[in-house]
């Protein structure tokens, strides 16, 4: 047997509708679906929250959102069902909308909304969902009915995060099945107390749902159908060569989605764990796509991490002092103080020396969470033996996720190359002793940079992608354009380099793109660009915060080269034929070469003059292999040389 449960988009307009109907006809060739747990249609529940609020704050056009909400879902039934099988459907609407906005004159009147309350709200959108999509199977010949999950689903009175309780569950499930053969089109999000008083399992609840159904009566698999291909290396939108994984573990799945991944709801997974049943997640504007796969036992990933997920926004608190050394208890009355105040702690990492310890915790939760401290550890503080709890805010958690990584040396080295060589610092870091995850705190502007810097180390087959921004297209600058472009297949087969051109910039006009400027089209698109300013290039250049970026200044202008110092420092390697910063003032050299060696940000030159030969470099390598340069002897302008053995005057 088959559970499937699609998520809002899958459920966010008629077309997507009629997608779903023939998604589940197509399963049951392959295994009876039993069950089709929906949410509610997209944004649906967004409106729901932001009618009560208003409701709460007395502003009276909730009225209004109610009746277009109604509107809304009247509008899909005549797109879905025939005129004739209409009524009934109608008639629940209208009863469903009156109750709702009943409730929220009761909220408007005492100008109070409890979180009993909101959730009786929320889940107006799973029930008018589910009973709409039953009519439209029904109406289409299918035996389906409308399940209220209410009436099976049994929780505890944690309203808007509900934990559901496996023992009354289960059976009630069960029971109500052995008595309704027909296909069961289920509510996600939403269950009840033991006295009947409706509950929310958190947002993105219906995936848990999906599971809870699913362990219920023991399915073959349990079928996720959403908006994207499956769970992918990272997000899509932040790193754009993310891409589909087959096959992921429960444990790999887990470690992602509490990292942010946003496939999946995290605790989704653990009733299928504890029934030993596969999940696999797959799009519904893409059905022939097989998704991914998530089970107990998979096939090894090629590759030594399975994914990379982030946190965007958290916060980090600290506390250290020599009280904390060796003193018996110090962690449980530490976390002991802050599960008081429940307060969730994401992250934990503390020095082997136990004279300081960290820990990350939702932004919002950060002044509760040192308050407690201060309060638990007042006389600690008062007399010196450790010091008052520091806040660190907007920075960002990273994680590195997969099983090979406990077989792989060299993981922990190639995450933390990646980021130094970025210019990324690390605030923290945190290991299990599973080896399944690293995960490194940084600051929240190095997110999306940390997060393709790391893909790119290790998803890329070896193969470096430079962002690179070049300044001048003329004789020299218009070359490297031609080798570019040129090149590409040779520089990626035999290099292993990728070279994707960002920003170009002449002395009149300048262009950027984020995707990448075609090196065969750089100089005319060039002239469709905006007035050149050499200071909105740099700050533009260090704005979009690219991995593996490089500055090639091709000009041999003067107020360029000035610059170099300031875009070295910003971790961004310098490559330059220009000159000027080299034969300029000594002191602006040294500051330049005692950077790039100091930070390891390569600040790279070589030589314009004696015909373009590559003569510094030669001479450096000889100076690597141990010779000893006494003098130089050259003809350092064959223009020069020209004119002196003509010159009889």
């Amino acid at each position: 047997m088959l559970v499937l449960k699609f998520g809002g988009t899958s459920v966010g307009s008629p077309q997507a509708i009629r997608s779903l109907v023939s998604i589940v006809q197509d399963a049951e060739h392959t295994g009876r679906v039993r069950l089709v747990v929906v949410s509610a249609f997209s944004k649906v529940t967004d409106t729901l929250i932001d009618m009560a609020k208003k409701a709460e704050a007395g502003d009276q056009s909730y009225a209004a959102m109610v009746a277009a909400l109604k509107t809304r879902h009247l509008e899909t039934v005549s797109s879905l069902i025939p005129s004739r099988d209409q009524g009934q459907v109608q008639s629940y609407i209208d009863e469903q909308c009156a109750h709702l906005e009943r409730i929220l004159e009761g909220v408007a009147a005492i100008g109070e909304l409890s979180p009993k309350t909101l959730d009786l709200v929320m889940s107006f959108g799973e029930r008018l969902s589910a009973f709409i999509i039953a009519q439209v199977f029904t109406s289409g010949g299918h035996q389906a009915e409308y399940l209220d999950a209410r009436q099976v689903v049994r929780t505890d009175d944690q309203f808007g995060s509900a934990r559901f309780l496996p023992e009354e569950t289960y059976p009630r499930i069960q029971a109500y099945l052995a008595n309704h053969p027909a296909l069961q089109i289920a509510t996600g999000f939403i269950g009840a107390t033991e006295d009947g008083k409706t509950t929310t399992l958190g947002r993105g609840g219906s995936d848990l749902s999906a599971a809870i159904f699913g362990a219920a009566i023991g399915a073959r698999e349990i079928e996720i159908w959403t908006d994207v291909d499956g769970i992918l290396t990272s997000d899509p939108k932040l790193v754009p060569n993310a891409f589909r994984i087959d096959s992921i573990s429960y444990q790999e799945a887990m470690e992602l989605s509490h990292f942010g991944a946003k496939v999946l709801h995290p605790p989704t997974v653990k009733p299928a764990l504890e029934k030993g049943i596969p999940i696999r997640i797959r799009n519904t504007f893409n059905p022939s796509c097989q998704g991914t796969l998530i089970a107990n036992q998979v096939p090894p990933s090629p590759y030594p991490v399975r994914g990379i997920s982030s946190m965007k926004d958290i916060a980090l608190i600290r506390i250290q002092g020599s009280g904390m050394v060796g003193v018996a208890g110090f962690s449980s009355r530490l976390f002991g103080c802050l599960a008081r105040k429940k307060i969730n702690i994401i992250l934990i990492t503390q020095a082997s020396s136990e004279y300081s310890i960290c820990f990350a915790v939702l932004p919002k939760d950060a002044l509760l969470a040192a308050s407690a401290i201060k309060e638990e550890f007042e006389a600690e503080i008062a007399h010196g033996a450790i010091e008052a709890p520091v806040i660190e805010r907007d920075l960002s958690i990273v994680a590195v996720v997969g099983e090979r990584m406990k077989s792989t040396p060299g993981i922990s080295g190639k995450v933390f190359h990646a980021l130094g060589r970025n210019g990324i610092n690390i605030v923290a870091i945190a290991q299990g002793s599973s080896e399944l995850n690293i995960s490194t705190v940084i600051s929240r502007t190095d997110e999306g940079k940390a997060l393709n810097a790391i893909h790119d180390a290790f998803f890329l087959a070896g193969l470096r992608t430079v962002n690179l921004f070049l300044v001048g297209t003329g004789l020299i600058g218009g070359t490297l354009l031609q080798q570019i472009a040129t090149q590409q297949e040779i520089l990626a087969d035999e290099h292993k380099i990728r070279i994707n051109l960002i920003g170009l910039a002449n002395s009149k006009k300048m262009r950027f793109d984020p995707n990448g400027i075609d090196p065969s089209q750089a100089l005319a698109l060039l002239e469709q660009g905006e007035p050149m300013n050499l200071d909105q290039f740099i700050n533009r250049m260090r704005s979009l915060n690219l991995p593996n970026s490089a500055f090639c200044d091709c000009t041999a202008a003067d107020q360029v080269p000035v610059r170099y110092l300031e875009i070295l420092q910003s971790a961004i390697p310098v490559v330059t034929p220009n000159k000027r910063a080299n034969s300029g003032a000594l002191a602006y050299y040294q500051a330049l070469t005692g950077y790039s060696r100091e930070r390891g940000i390569p600040y790279l030159y070589e030589t314009t003059v004696c015909a373009g030969l590559p003569v510094i470099s030669t001479i450096h390598d000889l100076g690597l292999s141990g010779d000893r340069i006494r003098r130089i002897e050259a003809v350092l302008s064959g223009t020069l040389s020209y004119i002196f053995n003509n010159y009889d005057g």
